[in-house]
């Protein structure tokens, strides 16, 4: 019975690898030749790689069920567990709690600066060593999760974070305080150790969604994964600076890493069953996905034409700038905004607005992608329409950070935040619909919005004006450059494509009777 399908389904024919064999697979009308995925490259490929038979009514599709053969294997039937919504809950915890760290002592530089006797540079790197190690690790993580599972990753990530916050804690012991060098190794181990955390559950949040969700909800499993980590950043700013001195700060942080840490018990690698064909899947290493990439010789589940590498590095590149561009704004939002006249406070807020706005718009439009908008352009039309205003925003606000403007400025940090966090969700369910790869797609565009928020940062902090500027240490120059890099990168959306063939195999095998309750 079908309950989910598009007006046309399209079948894309892709290498079959060895254990599918044995097996009767109907022949499609008039196919057309595919190339190996052995091809030293895809560059002499045309449009017309991209074979396709297109079956375009129900009855079309039953009639293909109905074509196999009495010889054919045993169907599959794919079902949903209840548990799934516990291990999803575990997955929003850690993943709130890990993005806590990064940003608690930006509120609170001038007092731990203070205490611990140290330059605000040196706390400053407090939060950059998070970001310097954060590429790194996230691109180990498809490893990990390939070597071992999703359950040994959680709990590894969730006794680290336990580590990571006892280590700081150490740190403002009181026989310390004459040696704050010690003092400081102790802070900053404390933040490397965060520094692994927070990736890890970022990247394991597409994989997790894709074993346990079928199509009528993984978008949205994503999408609540996605935003803990920037939820739990905003809190960490807010907690900071309300709770006491800095010591007792560090010792709050401490025990909610501790609190958060058994919820990795409630996630499980994957089901007895799987909810769709792609969750049954094993998952694919770094190394086949990077191959896939460049067009060089990979396994057969892990090809990708040329097509698909292209969008995918669109798409990529398209993650990063505007991942980046928020994380930057959250991170100086009072660089930018005190010069002109505006409190701390009203960054703050500004800050908050920004955050809110995605978080609501990311929860009423996720739902509507797994169970309303399920074309398979879907996602990538989506894109040509919020990347543009988006792209506007960025752009009208180097123009708008002028003194006697709180409302213009409220207002486009609200359809900032509408349009770049709702884009986290496509944009991680995207990478994955191209590679077919969840935690290996995750990794580098997660990777990437992190990279670019790193090259933000530090080529704004050099362009800060000077004592003799009007207004003094503006950061006009910077949000020039950052309108730019989003104007120019953001212009790649008009070449993406990005046809969604996991979700069409997917929507397939549930048309084919193959999907139970």
């Amino acid at each position: 019975m079908i309950t989910e399908a598009d007006p046309a389904i399209e079948l894309q024919h892709r290498p079959t690898s060895s254990h599918s064999s044995g097996t009767h697979t109907p022949k499609p009308v008039q196919p057309q030749p595919r190339p190996k995925p052995s091809h030293k490259d895809g560059s002499s490929q045309s449009h017309k790689d991209d074979s396709v038979v297109f079956i375009e009514t129900e009855a079309c599709i039953c009639s293909f069920a109905d074509s196999l053969g009495p010889g054919d294997s045993e169907p599959v039937k794919y079902r949903l567990y209840k548990r799934r919504f516990s291990g999803l809950v575990g997955l929003v915890i850690l993943s709130l709690a890990s993005g806590m760290p990064w940003p608690w002592f930006g509120p609170i530089s001038t007092e731990t600066s203070t205490q611990f006797n140290i330059s605000i540079n040196r706390v400053d790197w407090l939060g950059n060593i998070v970001s310097c190690v954060y590429l790194p690790v996230t691109l180990a993580v498809p490893a990990l999760v390939a070597r071992f599972d999703i359950r040994f990753v959680s709990i590894l990530g969730a006794l680290t974070m336990i580590i990571s916050g006892w280590i700081r804690y150490a740190g403002t012991a009181s026989s310390l305080a004459s040696n704050a060098d010690a003092a400081y190794a102790l802070l900053i181990l404390g933040q490397l150790c965060s520094a692994i955390v927070q990736p890890i559950f970022q990247v394991l949040g597409p994989i997790y969604s894709e074993k346990w969700f079928d199509l009528r909800g993984r978008t949205t499993a994503t999408m609540l994964v996605a935003i803990a980590n920037p939820v739990g950043g905003a809190l960490g700013q807010l907690i900071s600076p309300l709770v006491g001195t800095v010591s007792q700060s560090i010792l709050i942080l401490a025990i909610i890493s501790t609190a958060a840490a058994p919820a990795a018990l409630l996630i499980e690698s994957r089901p007895p069953t799987p909810p769709t064909y792609a969750g049954s899947q094993n998952a694919q290493s770094m190394t086949s996905l990077l191959r896939a990439l460049f067009g060089l010789q990979c396994t057969p589940e892990a090809y990708m034409t040329p097509r698909e590498r292209a969008d995918f590095v669109i798409a990529l590149l398209l993650f990063g700038v505007l991942v980046g561009a928020a994380n930057t704004f959250s991170l100086l939002s009072a660089q930018y905004l005190e010069p002109a006249g505006y409190s701390s406070d009203t960054a703050g807020l500004m800050g908050a607005v920004l955050l809110l706005s995605g978080i609501l718009a990311s929860a009423a439009t996720a739902p509507l992608f797994d169970r309303v908008f399920t074309h398979p352009h879907t996602l990538a039309r989506t894109l040509r329409v919020l990347v543009p205003l988006v792209c506007g925003c960025w752009l009208g606000l180097v123009f708008a950070v002028v003194p006697d403007n709180t409302g213009g400025l409220f207002a486009l940090m609200a359809l900032i935040g509408t349009g770049s966090i709702t884009l986290l969700p496509v944009g991680l369910e995207l990478g994955a619909e191209l590679t077919r790869n969840a935690d290996g797609s995750a990794a580098l565009l997660w990777g990437s919005g992190n990279l670019f928020a790193i090259i933000f940062i530090l080529s704004e902090g050099a362009l800060r004006a000077g004592a003799d500027a009007s207004p003094p240490y503006n950061m006009r120059k910077g949000l020039v450059l950052q309108a730019c890099f989003v104007m120019v990168f953001g212009a790649l959306v008009f070449g993406l494509r990005a046809r969604q063939v996991r979700r069409e195999r997917d929507a397939l095998e549930k048309a084919r009777g193959l999907q139970g309750v």
